[in-house]
């Protein structure tokens, strides 16, 4: 049984990864730790017999473990990452993994140092509604994927921890960006694996249409030209209502996905799948979180794919950077590297 620990009890810990490491019968979850003493009363009621820690670093210097599970902010993720592989755990970390290229070579260097799993909570490929989506374009059902237009529509953020007067997520000293930040990242490892290789390029526009209290943009639209497609992505926080929509063109037909519906319209006609979860329904996922823990200690026992999700965090990473810039010079198609990193297989 490997003993792993989690590090920040926010709601992404307590609604999505607890529920899907409690009842495995390969891993105990026997430390935890948050810098909000609050915080406690949820680890002894969720976690019994887990010892608590005040502080990340008085766990990863006191506790005998085999991983850490980080779910705190991302301005904090490289510095936990490589302190936890520095003594020498496997590492679990939601996303984005990182912030900048930057801390993504000084995270993967230490991951490669370590001879160590460092694996990003990329959980959106477990949803169904996707996985689905994904497997329709693999059998061939459209043909090869030529366009993708994809919507995430939100109101607002998502909230941070019950009684946070404060909400990180529009803080960029702490979430490092807005909606581009926190839903980008998701559509930039699905879509890669719908076309099936890396975009060539990225350009962006990012505003403030609605909260101008924030620090942070509450609009992205992005697009991503490929070697023979292409995608416009529209993420905001400035919506009417919450929903995700998605169409995928492909040479011999499309599917599109209206929030908790699949219609495909292909070589056999058109088929509907309804009644699937939604993508906008709430923002933990705990059934998704299942499939994610099952990779990460794939990855830790077998070393299974262990290099193709760092890959993806990778470019994820250097799109959303790209992004950025793209949109400091006016929305100018920026081409991307082949790879952030030696041996990525995306």
């Amino acid at each position: 049984m490997l003993r792993g620990a989690v590090i920040g009890l926010g709601n992404v810990a307590i609604h999505g990864h607890l529920p899907g490491w409690l009842g495995r019968p390969d891993v105990r979850i026997a430390a935890a730790a948050d810098c909000r003493p609050a915080q406690r009363a949820w680890c002894e009621a969720r976690l019994p017999g887990a010892r608590w820690y005040d502080s990340p670093d008085d766990l990863l210097a006191g506790e005998p473990l085999d991983f850490v599970d980080i779910s705190t902010p991302p301005s904090s993720h490289a510095r936990l990452i490589v302190s936890a592989l520095e003594r020498g755990l496997h590492v679990l970390c939601e996303k984005p993994l990182v912030l900048s290229p930057e801390e993504l070579r000084r995270v993967a260097g230490a991951a490669a140092s370590a001879g160590r799993v460092l694996h990003t909570v990329h959980n959106w490929h477990h949803a169904p509604i996707l996985s689905l989506t994904a497997d329709l374009i693999r059998e061939g059902e459209i043909g090869l994927v030529r366009r993708i237009a994809w919507e995430t529509l939100r109101v607002r953020p998502a909230t941070a921890a019950a009684g946070s007067d404060v909400n990180w997520r529009v803080d960029p000293a702490i979430a490092g960006g807005g909606v581009l930040t926190d839903h980008g990242w998701h559509v930039f490892y699905v879509l890669p694996t719908w076309v099936g290789g890396r975009p060539r390029s990225v350009g962006a526009r990012l505003e403030t249409r609605r909260h101008t209290g924030f620090g942070v943009e509450d609009t992205a639209t992005v697009r991503l030209e490929f070697a023979d497609a292409s995608a416009e992505i529209l993420l905001t926080w400035a919506a009417a209502e919450r929903r995700n929509r998605v169409e995928v063109e492909g040479t011999e037909g499309r599917i599109e996905l209206h929030d908790d519906t699949v219609v495909l319209v292909g070589k056999r006609g058109e088929r509907r799948w309804p009644g699937l979860p939604a993508l906008s329904d709430g923002s933990h996922h705990p059934d998704w979180f299942h499939k994610v823990a099952d990779r990460f200690i794939g990855a830790v026992s077998s070393e299974r794919d262990a290099g193709t999700n760092l890959a993806e965090a990778a470019l994820c990473c250097e799109i959303e950077h790209l992004a950025r810039e793209s949109s400091r010079q006016g929305g100018a198609q920026l081409p991307l590297s082949p790879s952030l990193l030696a041996g990525s297989r995306l």
